[in-house]
């Protein structure tokens, strides 16, 4: 097999909170919470059938600490992708995920920003379909 992109780190304030925000409003599946010892835990999230995940990262110092929330300079660095826009937006704004734009279309399909609990922005998009 390949080398693939199996996972990526998110930096968080806390292991449960962002748990908590990743199953329960965005639907992921917690794959891993593995204590490491010291406070360090293994947490790994993941979109149901993905083969890419999050790895829930505690920031570690005041340099870590900073990036909280802006681990792309305030753009879009998340892309989270559906077959069905307009049941997930749904179901997530009644999750209350906040969405920071209203939905719109564009070349390469639907989307609409969204915020996670600690302010990284995030493309919720449907890709426009081969005609």
């Amino acid at each position: 097999m390949p080398p693939r992109i199996a996972c990526v780190a998110l930096v968080v304030a806390d292991y449960d909170a962002a748990i908590a925000f990743y199953v329960e409003r965005l639907g992921f599946t917690l794959r891993a919470d593995d204590d490491l010892g010291g406070g360090k835990r293994w947490v790994v999230v993941a979109p149901p059938g993905s083969g890419a995940a999050l790895l829930l990262a505690r920031a570690d110092g005041e340099a870590q600490r900073a990036r909280i929330g802006d681990q792309t300079g305030g753009r879009v660095g998340f892309f989270l992708e559906t077959d069905d826009f307009v049941r997930d937006h749904a179901a997530f704004a009644a999750r209350g995920v906040c969405f920071l734009e209203e939905p719109r279309r564009e070349t390469y399909g639907t989307v609409a920003v969204f915020a996670d609990l600690y302010g990284n922005r995030w493309d919720l998009i449907e890709p426009k379909r081969p005609e």
